[in-house]
Formats: C-alpha cells, sequence, structure tokens
C-alpha cells in the first residue's frame, strides 16, 4: 500500500466501498488508472462489505433485496438461509483482493473542498488530493427519522431499522412498526414470529403489487427517479418508487390480518399512539390498496384473529380506546405500545458534500441525465445516489461515473497540454 496522505494530486478518488464503490474502482483500474497512483478508495468502514455488514442477523440471503453481481465477477449462489451481513462482505472482500483494488480503510472523510487545482478530501488520516471524486456513500449512514406530535413524550424505546439487531429483544412488547416498504413488512413478520405484538402504521394506503420485480421494471424505477434528480427534486423512498411485492412471503401473512395496515400516526402520549385507522379493536380497518381483497381470505395463524371490517384485530386491545375528538371520517384509536420501531428508509449520506453549494432549494441536487454528473460542479459524481441507490443501480451508476471521470481527466489533460 502506498501512502496516499502526502498531498500528490490522484486522478480520482471514490469515497465509499460499496457496491457503486467498488464497481466504479474496478471501471477506472480496468481502463488503465494505475491503483495507488492514479486511484484509491477511500472506506470508512474497518472491513469490506458497504452497508450490508451492519445489517441485523436475521435478514438472510433469501430475505434481502436482490444483490446483483459485480462487474466482472458473478455472485455464487450461497445457503439462501446465511445472513446478508456475511455473505456480501465476503463477495465484496473477495472482489477487492481479486481485481487488487486500493481500498484504504478505516478513514473517515469529513469534508471535501474545490478549487481551481481540484479537490481536496479532508479526512481523520489526513487530506488526499484528486482530479476528480466519485461520491459512493450511499444512505446507510443517514435513517430518516419522521416527527409525529407528542413523540418527545412517548416514554418506550425507539430505533430505527438502522440500529434494529434481533426481534427477540422485544418478545411480550407491543412494537409500532412504522414504515410502508418491505423493511417494514419483514420487521412485522419476524416480531411477531418471536413473541412480540406488531402494530403496522403506514402514512399512505400500502403500496402492494402484482407487477413482476425484473431487471425492466428496475429499469423504470430508474427512469422515474431520475426524472426527479434531473429536476434537482430529492430522490423518492425506496417504497414509493417500487411498490411492495404481493408474493408468497406476504400473503399468508395479509390473509390473516398480520400484515395490515393501521393507518397513518396522529400523535403519541406516553405509553401510547393515536392512529387515523380506525381499528386497534376491529371495527374497521383502512383500505389496503392492492391487498385489500386478500384480508381475512384465509383462516387466521394460530393465535391471531382475522382483521376483516367486523371481526376482532390481529391486534389484542390491551386498553385500546376510542377517541372521536369531533373528527369527520374515520375514528381516531389510541393503543398502549411499549416500543416503536421506524422503517421509516434512509436519505443520501453526503454531509461531506455540504460545503460544495450543489444542492437545490428544494434539497435535491441537479444531476445531469447520466445520472451521475453533478452539474453545478464538473468533476463531481454521485454513484448511489437517487436512482442508483439500489445494488442493480449502483453497480450501473458505478461504471457511469468512471466513464465520466475518465473523460473529465482526458479533458483536463488536453487543457492543460
Amino acid at each position: 500500500m502506498r501512502d496516499v496522505f502526502d498531498g500528490r494530486m490522484l486522478r480520482v478518488a471514490v469515497i465509499g466501498a460499496g457496491q457503486a464503490g467498488l464497481s466504479a474502482a474496478y471501471h477506472l483500474a480496468a481502463r488503465g488508472l494505475e491503483p495507488w497512483r492514479d486511484l484509491v478508495v477511500l472506506d470508512a468502514n474497518d472491513g469490506p462489505g458497504g452497508a450490508w455488514r451492519h445489517r441485523w442477523d436475521s435478514l438472510t440471503f433469501d430475505r434481502a433485496h436482490a444483490i446483483h453481481p459485480l462487474p466482472g465477477a458473478p455472485l455464487e449462489t450461497p445457503d439462501p438461509q446465511e445472513p446478508a451481513n456475511r455473505v456480501v462482505p465476503r463477495y465484496y472482500g473477495d472482489y477487492e483482493r481479486r481485481f487488487a483494488l486500493p481500498v484504504v480503510r478505516p478513514v473517515t472523510v469529513t469534508a471535501v473542498t474545490h478549487d481551481d487545482g481540484g479537490f481536496t478530501v479532508h479526512t481523520d488520516r489526513g487530506p488526499v488530493a484528486a482530479a476528480s471524486i466519485i461520491s459512493a456513500t450511499g444512505t446507510w449512514d443517514s435513517p430518516y427519522l419522521p416527527h409525529y406530535p407528542g413523540i418527545e413524550r412517548f416514554a418506550g424505546r425507539q430505533l430505527h431499522t438502522h440500529d434494529y439487531r434481533a426481534a427477540e429483544e422485544f418478545r411480550g412488547q407491543r412494537v409500532l412498526v412504522v414504515g410502508g416498504g418491505t423493511s417494514a413488512a419483514q420487521a412485522v413478520q419476524e416480531l411477531h414470529a418471536h413473541g412480540a405484538e406488531p402494530v403496522w402504521s403506514t402514512r399512505r394506503t400500502p403500496q402492494w403489487t402484482r407487477r413482476v420485480f425484473d431487471e425492466d421494471w428496475g429499469l423504470n424505477v430508474e427512469r422515474s427517479v431520475s426524472a426527479r434528480t434531473r429536476q434537482g427534486l430529492p430522490p423518492l423512498s425506496v417504497s414509493a418508487a417500487t411498490g411492495l411485492p404481493l408474493t408468497d412471503v406476504y400473503l399468508p401473512d395479509i390473509a390473516s390480518g398480520l400484515l395490515v395496515s393501521r393507518g397513518p400516526i396522529v400523535r403519541f402520549s406516553e405509553h401510547g399512539v393515536v392512529l387515523d385507522g380506525p381499528g386497534p379493536d376491529g371495527f374497521g380497518r383502512p383500505d389496503q390498496g392492492e391487498a385489500e381483497a386478500l384480508v381475512g381470505a384465509a383462516p387466521a395463524l394460530p393465535g391471531v384473529p382475522t382483521a376483516g371490517p367486523s371481526s376482532r384485530s390481529a391486534v389484542p386491545e390491551r386498553g385500546a380506546q376510542r377517541r372521536d375528538e369531533g373528527r369527520s371520517g374515520p375514528s381516531l384509536w389510541e393503543t398502549p405500545i411499549d416500543a416503536v420501531l421506524w422503517a421509516t428508509g434512509f436519505r443520501a449520506h453526503i454531509p461531506h458534500l455540504r460545503g460544495l453549494g450543489i444542492r437545490e432549494r428544494s434539497g435535491g441536487i441537479v444531476m445531469a441525465d447520466d445520472g451521475v454528473t453533478v452539474v453545478k460542479l464538473p468533476g463531481l459524481y454521485l454513484a448511489g445516489y437517487g436512482s442508483s441507490a439500489s445494488t442493480l443501480g449502483a453497480t450501473r451508476a458505478g461504471r457511469k461515473a468512471a466513464m465520466a471521470a475518465l473523460r473529465f481527466a482526458r479533458e483536463r489533460d488536453e487543457a492543460a497540454a
């Protein structure tokens, strides 16, 4: 390993060694950039795997979102029951060694600055100078926590899926699971299986869909998200862009009433939550969208009543109280809870770019048509932002960012000649 903190100018510095960062480094090295002399990858983790090394142990490979292969190295089919936080770090580590990628870790990037001479990446180990930057830091380190009235009064435990480790910790507790994506749905199932009482709350009607989640679907999702980033709008959440797949993984629990949204949160109390359902006592429930016809269509799971309009709820009453409060429409209901699991997604993790002035008033960043080039600052590329936040999109974004950085380097060289 060579010292990259000595002030010399690299051609490209890649920040992040997840799917997008490794893909970018592979393509840059394959097209002539010499590792350590021209190219370096800076990773905050103490080992390979990116965000996957931090996922909860019960997230097995077969339950994880599709993990697409890195360029030049197919992902062998592992044991589907092996935790994804072991499978992916092993795969990434083998990949780094196979292609001799110049990954420096652990190193924390605190800021990126820019002047006429290029970029400086400020880290806890010293500055790194580079002609161009590929920021591939993903979203994992920026969990999104929405605010609801009364949350500061709630006395129970709160945690985001970022910090979730095991359902066993909540045995015997009633847990409010907040969020409309697959992480929320899977958490409801897992908590129930380990003796907890999950209550699922979504801000809107669950976005169940029967569409096939194939590569064409993925490309359509990327196009829709890219349309926003080209306008400088913040990217949508994953569930808003993709929906929830109506597959055999979820169908029995929808039919039993376990995977039934109890509606949006209105406010919290010290030991409970008010939901706009109505429903913890079973007198009705919000519309479940594409899954509506499935609710109550099969016998309940052992010990769990069905959740039809006139039946008892899958959530035990345990002190639930009706609160009409003079509002029109569905009644409000307060139900006791012991904990809140925020499965509310993540935002782009780019605090190190804050000083570059690339954000719009809307909060987003204007991206070029390629989806990786920051329009306001030539030489800066975001891989894993917006449409490239998935592993499929990240692999492609890594390649696009590498190609764009190479063109920028070539143009820079020609201008200096």
